[in-house]
């Protein structure tokens, strides 16, 4: 057991400039941003060219289903990484993880864009794309939670939530890359060259942002809370047995510390976390995914029209985020929780009557509508809510695990329902249906949960 765990006179950590503070908001954005243009650029491939290139022996809507399958076994990939990656994120530090999941994402990423299709090597095709897919997720699984804990620590308590959204912002500039590549491709080539080799440029051009991110993550400093917590000594959390022989001789202060963090009974604070993460991955997976192909395959317009939304939508989001992000740091997180969500469930059905209006104009006012306030709005808020909820023992874990999780529940499992049910009803109402339960969900998942605003994130234990 190492002695210097309860000191009193345990090293306090270096201060953080602003210099340090912007290189981890940029370093943060990044990331997240390479994450959401890598799952993007996929799931979009998916809505479009995926069942024609790797599943191209069935009927359209049985290779849309397929499609959008392989998009959701990334999820399953990325509750591993949750899982491996988290907890190594809360012994060793923040930073390290960060360093590993961009380099994993990255080059997956790559890779996929230089693999052949089914006409060329049959079956292996979808099999390499579904690999690929894992790696991609296993990366994934921590890289937004990391950025999350990473931005959340960093950040001033009166100014964590505006902060904590550039979390967000990077998930808003990843799709509007994703989604702006591929609005050229559609605009600028034809189908044959698009199936031939148009597609693969997405996934190669990625490359250059993992270098800029690994590069970037190289400097970055560790987060100031993981310093400061009184199980970490030299760099390394203390293990469970360390720290209650740590307890049994320190005083009663230090000793009080410790005993929170590791004697609390879990589950409440993550039961809640992944009430508030719900609404946000199940909208999101409805929107940003299964509609493109949706509106595509069963609506009179152009392709190019969902794709285009997506990035109008993502346009409006840089107001959208900080401005929710700024307003839960006045307000709270918790009333603006409930008013969002609810908002998100009053616009679902008639967003849905403008997406399947048939014209240009309802598409692209239903789905930035739906894009702005059920997804990037609750994002948001997501990205500092759940920080503050968990102590800072085990943040890192159960962040990452309610976000996958939810993502498993939510996101992944959405698009195919989804599918399955508008293909059996022949109508939209079962996506109007699904966007007003995974809302709900996180309306009484806010309603049960504390205010945490402006919480002391050092502290060990959860916020309930």
């Amino acid at each position: 057991m190492k002695d210097s765990a309860v000191s009193a006179e345990q090293t306090r950590p270096a201060e953080r400039t602003t210099g340090d503070l912007a290189r981890a908001a940029v370093s943060g954005w990044l990331g997240t941003a390479m994450e959401f243009m890598d799952f993007q650029l996929y799931s979009l491939a998916a809505a479009i060219v995926f069942n024609k290139l790797f599943f191209p022996d069935v009927s359209p809507a049985i290779g849309l289903i397929a499609a959008m399958a392989t998009y959701g076994v990334g999820y399953v990939a990325r509750l591993a990484g949750a899982v491996y990656f988290g907890r190594m994120g809360d012994r060793l530090g923040r930073k390290k993880v960060l360093y590993i999941t961009v380099l994993l994402m990255g080059a997956s990423t790559t890779l996929i864009g230089v693999l052949p299709t089914y006409g060329t090597i049959g079956i292996m095709a979808p099999v390499l794309l579904v690999v690929l897919r894992l790696a991609q997720g296993f990366g994934a699984g921590a890289e937004i939670a990391g950025a999350t804990v990473l931005l959340a620590e960093y950040a001033p308590a009166k100014r964590r939530g505006l902060v904590s959204s550039l979390v967000s912002l990077g998930t808003n500039s990843g799709t509007l890359a994703a989604s702006g590549l591929w609005a050229v491709l559609l605009a600028v080539l034809t189908e044959d060259q698009l199936l031939s080799w148009g597609w693969r440029l997405p996934f190669l051009l990625s490359f250059a942002m993992m270098l800029f991110a690994v590069w970037l993550r190289r400097g970055l400093k560790e987060s100031p809370v993981f310093e400061e917590r009184a199980d970490v000594v030299d760099g390394v959390a203390l293990d469970r047995d360390e720290v209650e022989s740590a307890i049994a001789q320190a005083g009663e202060q230090q000793g009080g510390v410790l005993a929170a963090g590791v004697r609390q009974r879990k589950g409440r604070a993550f039961f809640l976390a992944l009430a508030l993460r719900f609404g946000q991955a199940g909208n999101s997976g409805l929107i940003q995914t299964f509609l493109v192909g949706y509106i595509a395959t069963n609506l009179a317009v152009d392709r190019s029209v969902p794709t285009d939304a997506i990035v109008y939508g993502s346009l409006v989001g840089f107001a959208t985020v900080p401005f929710v992000g700024l307003l839960g740091d006045r307000v709270g997180r918790r009333v603006l929780y409930l008013v969002v969500s609810a908002l998100t469930m009053v616009l679902a059905f008639p967003v849905m009557l403008l997406i399947t209006s048939g014209t240009t104009p309802g598409v692209m006012i239903g789905m930035v509508l739906g894009l702005n306030v059920g997804v990037l709005g609750l994002f948001s808020l997501e990205s500092v809510t759940m920080a503050e909820l968990f102590g800072a023992r085990t943040r890192f874990t159960q962040l990452a695990l309610a976000k996958e999780i939810g993502g498993i529940l939510a996101t992944a499992i959405g698009p195919v329902l989804a599918a399955t049910l508008t293909a059996v009803t022949g109508s939209w109402w079962p996506i109007a249906a699904m966007l007003v339960v995974y809302s709900l969900i996180t309306f009484v998942g806010a309603y049960l949960a504390p205010e945490t605003r402006g919480r002391y994130l050092v502290r060990l234990e959860d916020a309930v």
